[in-house]
């Protein structure tokens, strides 16, 4: 437990019907309770009820706010601590005064991501769960928030502690053939260390199974819109995000600069680039919009290839066919409420059918063909079961394979004779990164390095 007590705004700073200011600590109650007025003394207060009163300067008696104030005391807290959260009007004229007035008391800001830090600390969560409330707040669809979700109830925790336990358990036999050689049985010992981080080895890799689908979920597919000019890259934009974002005209060449947008299709977060026409041009503007419309088809992780269904193939287009052929590109075929000109015979002999779809950007038609071709490229058909815990945190991912590749090399040395306080190494090894996880073996550094990602007041 900490021996400060910290405040901080908890709601994003604008116009809104409410704000709140949170403060955790020890003297959370004692010193809030001098600048409440109501008929309730807070000190006096149950836990876990809801006040009414006004906030009032002790110094001049003047009020500064009508408010609520929720009193949490721990350790039925979020950060197991003492909790007062105090829900001002919105906006920021009354959050920021009844801020400072706290602030005057004796209690001191909080740093970015502290609450969650001490929730962690105090034993309230572990590091993995504290790393999926970033994910909950940032999650770009439902399907990712889902997964941030069962993250900060634990899923992913539950199957590393009973790993850590087993390696422990293991590490506590090795070391006393190690102090007591006299006592060592080989065999037994040898087969110990197969079974355990056979099993160990097995869990790692099914959860590392999900780590490239449960990164998308939670980063996104940064996807390139390109095509020649009045192809409808534009409409398909606004088609998918279902609302004006890019200026649409019959005038080839509008979009002269990359337009983003993020949005969910089929439950997968897309940010979408709509780029400049591609097209040979002595148009000096309109040349640097399809220079950077290259940069953005080589960085993106999906093309989407617009093509006008009223007009044959041009040149440009078909060697964009050629290029994106072995890439992770669909051909939308737009504007099928039009009479067809396009040769599509050109086209299949470089994609395959379900790489093909065939919409109407102005009429909204053929979207969800897009959803699923977008989904069987990158998911095999469709996202798995929402009992499945995936992986989707970068440093995650990484400890794992890290803990994996030790765990192979002691299952090798085992097999290979290697004398066991070697084996001990990777064993401790495959058994620290995994607790990196959980943040029961991360270092001081990593800790303020996570929850300095955090935003204020959470």
């Amino acid at each position: 437990m900490t021996e400060d007590t910290i405040a901080a705004v908890a709601t994003a700073l604008g116009e809104g019907s409410i704000a709140v200011v949170r403060i955790s600590g020890p003297e959370a109650v004692e010193k809030i309770a001098p600048l409440f007025r109501s008929k309730t003394d807070l000190r006096q207060a149950p836990t876990h009820t809801v006040n009414y009163g006004w906030m009032v300067d002790p110094v001049n008696g003047a009020v500064l706010d009508e408010v609520l104030v929720t009193v949490m005391k721990g350790p039925r807290s979020f950060t197991a601590e003492d909790v007062v959260e105090i829900s001002t009007h919105g906006g920021i004229v009354a959050v920021q005064a009844v801020l400072e007035l706290v602030l005057r008391s004796g209690i001191r800001m909080a740093e970015p991501g502290e609450f969650t830090k001490r929730a962690f600390l105090n034993g309230r969560i572990d590091l993995a769960q504290a790393e999926a409330v970033i994910d909950l707040i940032r999650s770009k669809s439902n399907r990712a928030f889902q997964i941030a979700q069962k993250q900060s109830e634990g899923a992913l925790s539950k199957r590393i502690v009973p790993l850590r336990q087993k390696l422990l358990e293991l590490l506590a036999h090795v070391e006393v053939n190690i102090d007591y050689p006299e006592h060592d049985v080989a065999d037994m010992t040898a087969a110990s260390i197969k079974e355990t981080c056979g099993e160990a080895l097995k869990t790692v890799e099914e959860l590392l199974k999900t780590a490239a689908e449960g990164k998308i979920l939670r980063e996104g597919i940064v996807t390139a819109i390109v095509g020649r000019p009045n192809a409808g890259k534009s409409s398909l934009l606004n088609a998918l995000a279902q609302e004006n974002k890019a200026i649409v005209t019959d005038i080839p060449g509008t979009t002269r600069d990359i337009i983003e947008e993020t949005v969910s299709l089929a439950g997968i977060p897309l940010r979408l680039l709509d780029t400049a026409g591609i097209r040979e041009t002595s148009d000096v503007v309109e040349r640097i919009g399809v220079e950077r419309s290259r940069g953005a088809l080589n960085e993106a992780d999906l093309i989407l290839l617009v093509l006008n269904h009223a007009e044959p193939l041009h040149e440009d287009e078909r060697q964009l066919l050629e290029e994106l052929a072995d890439r992770p590109a669909i051909v939308v075929v737009n504007k099928m409420d039009l009479a067809g000109d396009l040769e599509l015979d050109e086209v299949r002999k470089r994609f395959d059918e379900d790489r093909i779809v065939r919409i109407s950007a102005k009429e909204g038609a053929g979207i969800e063909a897009l959803e699923k071709a977008v989904s069987k490229l990158f998911f095999g058909g469709g996202i798995e079961s929402e009992d499945l815990t995936y992986v989707s945190n970068a440093r995650h991912i990484a400890l794992l394979h890290q803990a994996g590749q030790s765990l192979k090399d002691a299952m090798a040395s085992s097999d290979e004779g290697i004398p066991i306080d070697l084996i001990q190494i990777d064993l401790a090894s495959a058994w620290e990164r995994l607790g990196e996880i959980v943040g029961d073996t991360a270092s001081e550094s990593l800790l303020d390095q996570i929850f300095s990602q955090f935003c204020l007041g959470k």
